[in-house]
Parts: structure tokens; sequence; C-alpha cells
């Protein structure tokens, strides 16, 4: 019998090997990304202390544009970059979370860019 391929699970075992190498600290904090089929959320969190200091997703009422499309991705990276500027974060490391770096997730990081994070 052919076992049926599951690719959330695949993605979850992508995640843990990316996170065995990138942490996140109080001076260079990571940018995690979690992509669903509707909606696009994205942390920046302080793996040292274990808190999350800023957070943006396509949910919020400030974001009128679809999570589940890049326009949506490009405003989360937006809303973050902005946040993460407001409590004088510049620098992150970003973590895809696993996803491959292209559509949605990086129309978030090139967003995140433009609205002035270093990564």
């Amino acid at each position: 019998m052919v076992k049926q391929f599951d690719s959330n699970k695949a993605r979850i075992k992508r995640h843990l090997r990316v996170r065995s190498k990138v942490s996140g600290t109080a001076a260079r904090p990571r940018l995690n990304v979690f992509r669903s089929a509707k909606h696009i959320y994205a942390q920046i969190i302080d793996d040292v202390n274990g808190i999350t200091i800023v957070s943006a997703n396509s949910l919020q009422k400030g974001i009128t544009e679809n999570g589940g499309n890049v326009d949506g991705a490009k405003a989360v990276g937006t809303a973050v970059a902005k946040l993460a500027i407001e409590k004088n974060i510049k620098e992150v490391v970003f973590d895809r979370g696993g996803y491959l770096y292209h559509g949605r997730v990086k129309a978030l990081a090139d967003a995140a860019r433009e609205s002035g994070l270093e990564f």
C-alpha cells in the first residue's frame, strides 16, 4: 500500500530543521511567518526570553486586503515592520516557517524590507 504524502508534516520537518539553526535574541529577534489557505500571520519573537514582541496578520482591522493573496501578504509585511520600528527593532532574523521562499512569503519579506526592517 502506498502512503499518502503529508505536505504539512514535511513543512513542519523543514521548519524544525531551520529552527535548529535560527534563533532570535533581544538584539536581533526572529521574524516568523505562518501561512494558511485564507490568511497570513507574522510575529517578531525574542526566543531567549520566550516572548512575542510584535505581531500582525491579515485578520486585523487595519488590513483590508485578503490574506490569501500576495497583496494581503504585502500589507502584513508593511504592518509588522511599522510596529517593529515603533519598538526600535530594525534588524531581525527571517524564519520562513518551512515554506518555500516565493509567493506570499517572499511578498511579506520584501514588504518588510521596504518598510525599514533589515535581514
